[in-house]
């Protein structure tokens, strides 16, 4: 009798694990980077992102890089941004959480206005592989729909996760959600808004690091990244490079080929 109840605990458990269950082991997105317009090696990081659709580097072929910012909060150097952008007809897309677009609903707006892109970075900048995912879901509607309302962008297509942790499941899930994760090849140490270093420390960073294909991580609250933009843009157009957008990459990744 003890035999049969310890046989029949041992099949209810593994039948109450889901089919298709995956890990959510937590990792924080890192790379070691190669220089010499070489993208960074990811290790196994890049085929675990490629199988949920995720995308972190761009056409290698192609001399085309994609400029992207992340926004917690307003420091200041937004507007100084985007007349840059403005004036050098390039695009971008701006990850906003939801605090961002509360506090700047105007800011949102010309972001969209001037055609860039809007992406989700997590209404509350969660942690994703430490909540459910009813949290995952419910967070990102609540700034999708923060985001809609406040522009005039449709649909959020596009996720990067706070602070760049992930797991296997949400990558998953997040894309089950219809979202394409975006990750990226070239970023600095830029986040501390008391650490300026000068325009030409973010400068030099950034050409240290670019590489054909390359998707460009800058965070919009340093005087750094503001001043260093336009500099960062001619040169980049001086080594033969063009500015893509994201909805480029996808379309780009979606075309069969052959």
């Amino acid at each position: 009798m003890k035999k049969l109840t310890f046989i029949t605990i041992v099949v209810l458990l593994i039948f109450s694990v889901p089919v298709n269950a995956v890990s959510n082991e937590s990792y924080g997105y890192g790379y070691k980077k190669q220089y010499n317009e070489m993208p960074p090696d990811l290790g196994f990081y890049g085929p675990l992102i490629e199988k949920y659709n995720g995308l972190y580097l761009g056409d290698e072929e192609n001399r085309m890089v994609y400029l992207t910012f992340d926004s917690g909060y307003e420091q200041g150097y937004t507007e100084q941004i985007l007349d840059v952008l403005n004036e050098k007809d390039v695009p971008a897309t701006f990850f906003l959480t939801g605090h961002y677009v509360d506090d700047q609903p105007e800011l949102v707006k010309r972001k969209v206005e001037e055609g860039h892109i809007i992406g989700n970075h997590s209404n509350d900048h969660l942690d994703y592989t430490k909540v459910s995912d009813d949290k995952v879901k419910e967070d990102l509607k609540v700034l999708d729909e923060k985001i809609i309302n406040t522009t005039d962008q449709e649909v959020v297509k596009f996720f990067r996760p706070a602070k760049g942790i992930f797991s296997e499941r949400t990558l998953k899930l997040t894309d089950e959600l219809g979202y394409t994760n975006i990750f990226w090849t070239v970023a600095l140490v830029d986040w501390n808004r008391d650490e300026n270093k000068g325009w030409k420390h973010a400068f030099d960073e950034v050409l240290r690091q670019v590489h054909p294909g390359a998707i460009i991580l800058l965070h919009a609250v340093t005087e750094d990244n503001a001043e260093a933009l336009g500099y960062l843009i001619d040169e980049l157009r001086g080594q033969g490079y063009e500015f893509g957008s994201l909805d480029d990459l996808v379309w780009h990744h979606s075309v069969p080929i052959g």
